[in-house]
Parts: C-alpha cells; structure tokens; sequence
C-alpha cells in the first residue's frame, strides 16, 4: 500500500450533531494537540450558519486564532456555499473542503439544494476557491448508500466523479455518510475514480455505522487512496442523515498501521489522550476502541 494521510475530522464532523455546544477553548486544546503530533490534516469547523449548527458557530475564530499560530498540520474547513468560500477565505483557510450528496434526498437536507443545482454551485465555487490560491477537496457524499433513499446509482456517483474531474478538480473525498459502504465496494469506487483520471488523489470518508468501517478503511487504502477521514474516539455522525453514527477512530487507525510498521510519526499517546479527554468532556463512553483498551506495545 501506499503511503497514507491521516485527516482528522474530529473537530467538525465529530463535534457536529453534540447537542452541548463544547467551548471555543476547549476545541483549542483538542485541535492544538491533534494539529502537532504527526497527523497530515485537521478540519477545525465548518462555515455554516452557527443558529442551524451551534458546534460550528465558532469557526472563524479559531481559525483566526489558529491560522497565525502555525501548526505541523494543515488546516481545513469545510465549505457549502458561495457565502462560506466567502467566510473562509477572509480568515485564512489552507485547504477548503466542499462537497455534493448523490443522494437528492440528503442534499436537500443538508443543503437546501437538489443533487444538480448542488453540483453547479459547488464545482463553481470550488474553482473560485483554486483562482484564490486555496488548495481544495471535492467530496461525493452518501456515495455509497443512503438511508432516505437507500441505494445510490454507481453512475450517478462516478458522473459526480467524473464532472469533478472535468473541471480540473483532483482531490476527491468519497464519503460513506450513511455508512452503508462494504469492502468490494470501497475498493471498486476507489479504483474507478483511479482510472478516470491518473491525477486523482482519492480519500475515503468512511463511518462504522453498520460495523465496517476499518474494513472499509483497509479496502480504501488497499486500492490507492492517499488519505482516510478519521475523528477522535471514533465520535461523530451526520445531523442530516436518517442513522448518525460515529466515524473510524483515528487513534484506532494509527494503532493499525503503526503496528504494520507505517506511520511511526505520528505521537499515539497523544491522539488516545485526546480521544479520551473528549470522552471525559462529554460525559460518555466513545466508540472508539485503542483509547478504552490501551494499545498494543511493539
């Protein structure tokens, strides 16, 4: 397998749909520690209206609070709209993450917009956000399944892939928000975007809603994709969608492949720490396995 990028997701996909707004200077501590022991990327918050999710509200100062600090991890954001590019861009963002659902039903929830309309808008403001010197990801969400509308079409999420990669968009997120993804599939949707396009650079967002998630993580990884989309203490779970369910556990992932020999860079103690910290804040045991069980000793 190829080299992996560990994106830590925790503080906006994990932190959410929490119904106790956590303090600005606690996702501080969480994002700091995250953002320096050795993982590639950590997506602070989304720009998105703080009265429809109040975890979000803060985004923009942590950025401004963040951004100037300077951190061994790049930071990202995760953008919906022209208004958002709008937001991100005035505090400093490095990498803008924007995405579309092939699921009509989801991206009405989620967005307000139908599957096409999102597409359009979405493409165009990702471009904006390439002639502002941003690096981007493109996302395909519900691309493996969704539970409104079950099923999703395999062309219809490579016709999303593939309209992507038409506008000179690379990096591409394959998102398995409903978790509805399982390993042939992973890999099969992986090494389809491949082959469209030499240049894609394919990461796969993966949830363990029915229990797959790191076998679906492996799969990904096995077919070439360079990063997986992980959170702390395996938290997380779209508001959006019909069953929230936590994301793969980054501390799990890193034990993972730490005992394979790979990712000896990146300070494990201190992703359990903060897996369990945030355990401790919210007052409830996290999916998450290595930070319950303490890991393995090489």
């Amino acid at each position: 397998m190829n080299p992996i990028l560990i994106h830590e997701v925790g503080p906006r996909d994990g932190l959410q749909a929490e119904a106790a707004v956590v303090p600005t200077a606690v996702k501080l501590d969480w994002i700091r520690r995250v953002a320096d022991c050795g993982v590639d990327i950590v997506q602070v918050g989304s720009f998105v209206r703080g009265d429809k999710v109040p975890q979000m509200a803060d985004t923009d100062e942590l950025f401004r609070i963040l951004v100037p600090e300077g951190h061994r991890a790049l930071l990202s954001g995760l953008v919906l709209n022209e208004k958002g590019l709008e937001r991100a861009l005035e505090v400093g963002v490095s990498l803008i993450c924007l995405g579309v659902s092939a699921s009509d039903t989801h991206s009405r929830k989620n967005t307000g917009m139908g599957t096409e309309e999102a597409q359009r808008r979405i493409i165009a403001t990702a471009l904006a956000a390439k002639q502002a010197g941003r690096r981007v990801q493109v996302s395909v969400q519900s691309a493996f399944g969704c539970g409104f509308e079950g099923a999703i079409p395999e062309a219809r999420v490579l016709g999303i892939v593939a309209a992507y990669l038409e506008a000179g968009l690379t990096s591409i997120s394959l998102a398995d928000t409903a978790g509805h993804a399982y390993p042939e599939q992973v890999r099969r949707y992986v090494e389809k975007t491949r082959e469209l396009d030499v240049a894609a650079e394919v990461t796969a967002h993966i949830h363990d809603t029915y229990g797959l998630g790191m076998a679906n993580a492996y799969a990904a990884m096995e077919a070439g994709a360079a990063a997986i989309e992980t959170s702390f203490g395996a938290l997380g779970g779209c508001p959006f969608t019909k069953v929230a369910a936590g994301n793969v556990a980054t501390e799990d992932l890193v034990h993972g492949l730490q005992r394979a020999g790979r990712r000896a860079d990146i300070d494990l103690a201190t992703l359990i720490a903060v897996a369990r910290d945030v355990a401790t804040h919210l007052g409830r045991d996290l999916p998450g396995r290595v930070h319950r069980a303490g890991p393995i000793q090489p």
